[in-house]
């Protein structure tokens, strides 16, 4: 065999692997379309609460069905996977790829964002998701996530006081009291009224009820009955003095790493939409817990607008002034994300 037809087949046998190689490698490609990927979703709602049966595991199923199976999300609720204060730096991280919190529980982090937890801004849970969501399209806050991928934020209905062993009327029945309180915003003005404010997640709420560690706490209507709250306490004062903000975020690199339709897919279900589902849940369930209160026996007292009733609006006022003077010292814009607060809140009261 002479040189040049030993050189020919050797280049002919380069070639023909290749064009193996790369069939090889675009069978792969096509074929990584089709596996699944999987996003674990941590949250510290119960398994049994209102939002994971209703909201999260119905969202989870339509996102897996619309891909085909492609993405699933796998559910871990009461912070199976991260710890309730840290889940959304877990979800910054990479420790979870999805990950849900309420603002209040990193003091300090979600500064502006928690100018719309102020009184007086949200009567209902769908009002407060909206306004949430639309500070955040808006670009009001949006500067607060830079880290992550938000796949929506959304609002609990407002946060009432509910006690073991004394029904508070007015302020001055709060003082010497410890309560626990779900952010900054609520214990400025849990401490405006004379009580002492405890930091403390949800999940940890019905032990430190039972040991007396505190006396009572700050809790929208839903969440007493999903954290079975309803077992211990028995007086409530229905007052609207500050509602809870909370989100859904998503590792970034994850959410940028998948397929662009995949990311329509959430991008589809992220969004108001799903801050007005939450909110409709919240609502339904915030009616039933009260009514389950009343027929329990438990002793109610109902102060709807707190800002015009002479012995809360004090109060109020004070917590509201301390907190936007907080966050003015900072150097932020309290007054302007306030303004804007209040536009949404008005635009949002359906």
């Amino acid at each position: 065999m002479s040189l040049r037809t030993s050189l020919s087949m050797a280049l002919l046998l380069a070639v023909g692997l290749t064009g193996c190689s790369n069939q090889s490698s675009d069978s792969a490609k096509g074929s990584a379309s089709t596996e699944t990927t999987v996003l674990r979703f941590s949250h510290f709602w119960p398994a049994t609460s209102s939002i994971s049966t209703e909201v999260f595991e119905p969202w989870a199923k339509q996102i897996e069905e619309e891909s085909n199976g492609r993405l699933k999300i796998e559910m871990y609720p009461s912070a199976g996977l991260s710890k309730a204060d840290v889940t959304y730096e877990s979800a910054v991280k990479g420790t979870i790829d999805i990950g849900s919190q309420a603002h209040g529980y990193t003091s300090g982090r979600f500064p502006l964002t928690q100018v719309a937890e102020l009184p007086g801004l949200s009567n209902s849970a769908t009002q407060m998701g909206c306004i949430l969501q639309t500070l955040y399209e808006d670009g009001t806050i949006a500067s607060e996530y830079q880290d992550s991928h938000v796949l929506f934020m959304y609002g609990a209905g407002p946060g009432s006081l509910h006690t073991t062993n004394k029904l508070i009327r007015t302020p001055e029945d709060m003082k010497g009291m410890r309560i626990r309180r779900p952010s900054a915003v609520a214990g400025d003005i849990i401490e405006s009224a004379g009580a002492s404010p405890v930091g403390l997640p949800a999940n940890d709420m019905y032990t430190s009820l039972q040991r007396g560690v505190v006396d009572g706490l700050s809790f929208p209507w839903e969440a007493v009955t999903a954290f079975k709250i309803d077992e211990i306490t028995k007086y409530h004062t229905h007052i609207p003095f500050y509602s809870s903000a909370l989100m859904v975020a998503m590792n970034k690199d994850k959410y940028e790493s998948l397929p662009d339709d995949l990311k329509q897919i959430l991008d589809k279900h992220s969004g108001m939409a799903l801050a007005n589902k939450v909110g409709e849940v919240f609502d339904k369930h915030d009616l039933m817990a009260i009514e389950a209160a009343k027929a329990k026996g438990d002793e109610i007292i109902e102060i709807p607008d707190p800002l015009n009733d002479p012995d809360w609006k004090g109060p109020l006022e004070k917590g509201t002034k301390k907190y936007l003077d907080d966050l003015k010292a900072q150097g932020l814009d309290a007054d302007g994300v306030y303004a804007k607060a209040k536009a949404a809140s008005a635009a949002c009261k359906g």
